[in-house]
Order: structure tokens, then C-alpha cells, then sequence
């Protein structure tokens, strides 16, 4: 007689499928990606055997995203039934017009008719929490995982093609000073004012001896406006995510001077974050949708999987641009206009990159998000000296980490440490989060 004979079909049915996403998890939980397994893709999770002390409070969230690569994890853990197999199937991700909408939604909640969090450029957690872009309302945020890394670039307008205009610019000053002398200024945009994107094309400036404020027009444009406003020569370079310098370079209207990863390898990109009042309330909830997005993280790490994520992203409903936008970025491969990257190292990553996880919120990186808000005026510098008070309130890595435990990540990919330790930039400026001050007082041009 069979060993499971005295089980119930439907409870040998839950035990197999569990089993075997627990192999499937063994398989790449806390592994780099892996560019030569032939590991087939998921398919809609059933709901995992989750001990009572686990199941979440309720079945659902409203969660906001953009459509660039960064909300990948979002979408595939949606797709893939991730949220339900952690018990939580009503989860909506909802597209967001742009940043500001987000801003907004975030503020007046799900409760409202708006979100209660989702993916956020840094540090709108910390600019929420504390009133400073929500009208003065203070909406406490707390700051779960990261998305991912890299997976950006700074596209300019074809005008400029052959005039040097790389990651490090051999004839900047007279390439800008040529700009003044007719009469003209360099304009350059990004999707939302005093965040990554803007903190990327600033230090890219900055790097090369360009001050930003005083030899450069500052633009916010929206990030689905941007291949369109390059068109008609509304701006000469833009910050934003993937897919859409690519998308400037195909459609042969501009092209890329630089990817993110080669102004800081291994940089920290976007955010989950969620308001403070729907965490302390849903404790189990915030831990399912942890575990569902880990998992999504996972998916999206393994470049056997990339052609069928550039698929689900590809979809009307999500970026709605053609696949062959996407794939190539996804694997590393980047038509740059003026030369050419293929370097899987290169790409966006969303679980682990050489520098280990890619996942866990270190709070040495906010805290370096808030230096450069400092650096640009745009924080009073007496923000330093509250900001590890101030990360400690917002950065939840605490929350990551017991998630982490529950899903089985080993031991060894869960950071000892709350600081990633000394970072180094393309310029060759090193950001130690021990002396934050430091690093703001090696850089030449700043505005404090």
C-alpha cells in the first residue's frame, strides 16, 4: 500500500506542489544569476502550507509602480501568483501617471483611492515621512527591500552625437562653454525632482567638472513623455530606467553617454516601501508581500528567464513598448549609439549582485541618498547629523530579514551588517557611511 494512502488527494496535492517549490527555491535562493541553467520558468503558485502564525491579516494591498524595469519584482510576483501563494491573492499593482501621482496616492491611501505603497525612488520614503513633498503632511513610510540595481541610463539627443559626451568626458568644458557662447543651455530632465534618477545625471555632471546648477537647465519630465519631448527637442539628455534609453536609441532619436552602472557599479536603484500605518496594522500581510517580491526577485535574476520576463513587461497593460525594447537591456546587451556593452554584470539585477544582495535595504545607501540631498541643498545640512536616528524610524531592514528567515534564504546571503561599507564612484570619490561628511567635503562642486 502507498505510504500517502491515508492522505487526502487535494492535502498529497499541497505537499507535492510545496515540495516542489521548495526545490525550486533551493535552487536559486542566495545564488548569483545563473546564466547557464536550463531551469524552466514557475508557474501560478498554489497557496504554500503556511503555519497559522504566518498567515496575513488580510488578502490584500493596493501597490503603486511605474513602468520602468525597476517594478519588475511587482509585476512578476502578481503574475506569477506569488502574492496569493503566500495568502494574499487580492493584491493590486496599480500603474502610476507619474512620480507626482504616486506622491499623491501614497498620501491619502488605498483608503482613499490611492496606494498604500509600492516602488519608490530614493529618498521619497524620507521626503514623505518627513512632509517635505506632501505639503507639509508628514505620511511615516517605512522602507522594506530594494528592487534592484542598476538597469539605467543618461540618453541625449542625437544633435550631440561625436561631441564626447561619454561616462568620462574628454572635452567637457569646451563642449559647454561652446553651449554659452551661442546663446544656449544644456537642458537636461529626469522623472522627479531631489531623487536618484536627478542625484544619477547630477553626478555625472558634477564628475566630469559640469556644475549642474549654474551650466545646465533642469527639467522634470514625466517617464512616458520622454522619448517624445527628446523628439521635438525639448531636451538635449535625460535619467530615467530602462526600457526607455533604449527605446530614444532604437527609435534612432538620440543616444546613451552612460548606463548607471558605470558611474557606480552595484548602485542602489528603487524601492518597496509602504505607509507606516498599514505595516504596523498588517505585520503578517508586510511579510507575505515581502516573501512574494524575494521570491519575484529571484525569477528575475535568472537570465534563462529574462526573454519571458521581457514579455510579461512588454504587455499593454504594464509598459505596453515591444518586447525587442526590452530583451536586450534585460540581458545585459546595450546599443549605447557610440559604442556597445554586452556584460550580464552591466544589466539590471534584482537579487544579488557581485557585492552580494541586491534585496536587502542597507541603510548605509539611504543614508548616502540623504548626504546628497545635503550635498545639492536640497536637505539642510543638519540633516546629518539626525539621519542614522532618521534612517532607523524609516529603513525596515529588520522586517527584510525575518521575511528572509521565513522564506529559507540561507544564512550566509542575509548581510551581517547594516552598512554595505565604503562605496566608490566613476570619478574615483568614496563615500564612507562612518563619515558622511567626508565624502561631502572631498567633492569640488556642491552646493553646501
Amino acid at each position: 500500500m502507498p505510504v500517502f494512502s491515508n492522505i487526502s488527494r487535494r492535502r498529497f496535492i499541497t505537499i507535492a506542489t510545496a515540495s516542489s517549490s521548495a526545490l525550486f527555491l533551493k535552487g536559486c535562493l542566495g545564488n548569483p544569476p545563473d546564466t547557464t541553467s536550463s531551469q524552466s520558468s514557475p508557474v501560478a503558485s498554489p497557496v504554500a502550507e503556511l503555519k497559522p502564525e504566518m498567515m496575513p491579516e488580510v488578502k490584500t494591498v493596493k501597490l503603486g509602480y511605474l513602468p520602468i524595469v525597476e517594478a519588475a519584482p511587482l509585476i512578476v510576483a502578481k503574475e506569477k501568483g506569488l502574492f496569493a501563494k503566500y495568502g494574499m491573492p487580492d493584491v493590486k499593482i496599480d500603474k502610476q501617471a507619474n512620480w507626482g501621482a504616486a506622491r499623491d496616492n501614497v498620501k491619502i491611501g488605498s483608503a482613499g483611492g490611492g496606494i498604500d505603497g509600492g516602488q519608490w525612488q530614493m529618498p521619497m520614503p524620507y521626503l514623505i515621512s518627513e512632509g517635505i513633498i506632501t505639503d507639509k503632511t508628514k505620511v511615516p513610510m517605512y522602507v522594506l527591500a530594494q528592487l534592484n540595481t542598476q538597469g539605467n541610463g543618461i540618453a541625449i539627443a542625437s544633435k550631440h552625437l561625436g561631441k564626447g559626451l561619454s561616462t568620462k568626458m574628454s572635452e567637457q568644458v569646451a563642449f559647454f562653454d561652446k553651449l554659452k557662447s551661442d546663446g544656449a543651455k544644456f537642458k537636461a530632465a529626469y522623472t522627479f525632482p531631489k531623487a536618484n534618477q536627478e542625484f544619477w545625471i547630477r553626478y555625472w555632471l558634477a564628475g566630469n567638472g559640469i556644475d549642474p546648477d549654474k551650466e545646465v537647465e533642469l527639467l522634470t519630465v514625466p517617464t512616458a513623455q520622454t522619448v517624445a519631448d527628446m523628439k521635438r527637442g525639448a531636451m538635449d539628455a535625460f535619467s530615467t530606467g530602462d526600457p526607455w534609453p533604449n527605446r530614444i536609441v532604437s527609435d534612432k532619436i538620440g543616444f546613451i553617454s552612460t548606463l548607471t552602472a558605470e558611474i557606480w557599479k552595484n548602485h542602489p536603484e528603487e524601492y518597496l516601501a509602504i505607509r507606516k500605518d498599514w505595516v504596523d496594522q498588517y505585520p503578517k500581510a508586510t511579510k507575505a508581500i515581502l516573501k512574494a517580491v524575494m521570491e519575484a526577485q529571484q525569477w528575475c535574476d535568472n537570465f534563462d528567464n529574462r526573454k519571458e520576463l521581457a514579455g510579461i513587461l512588454a504587455k499593454r497593460e504594464y509598459f505596453g513598448v515591444p518586447e525587442k525594447v526590452l530583451i536586450e537591456p534585460l540581458m545585459g546587451k546595450y546599443n549605447l549609439g557610440e559604442r556597445s556593452v554586452d556584460d550580464k554584470s552591466m544589466a539590471v539585477l534584482y537579487w544579488k549582485d557581485e557585492k552580494g544582495s541586491v534585496s536587502y535595504p542597507y541603510q548605509s545607501h539611504d543614508l548616502w541618498f540623504l548626504t546628497e540631498s545635503v550635498r545639492w541643498g536640497f536637505l539642510p545640512k543638519a540633516t546629518l547629523t539626525k539621519a542614522k536616528d532618521l534612517i532607523k524610524q524609516v529603513n525596515r531592514e529588520d522586517i527584510w530579514r525575518e521575511a528572509a528567515k521565513e522564506l529559507g534564504v540561507a544564512a550566509a546571503d542575509i548581510p551581517s551588517s547594516t552598512s554595505r561599507g565604503v562605496e566608490t564612484f566613476f570619478d574615483g570619490a568614496k563615500f564612507d557611511p562612518e563619515n558622511p561628511q567626508a565624502y561631502l567635503d572631498s567633492l569640488k562642486i556642491k552646493r553646501v
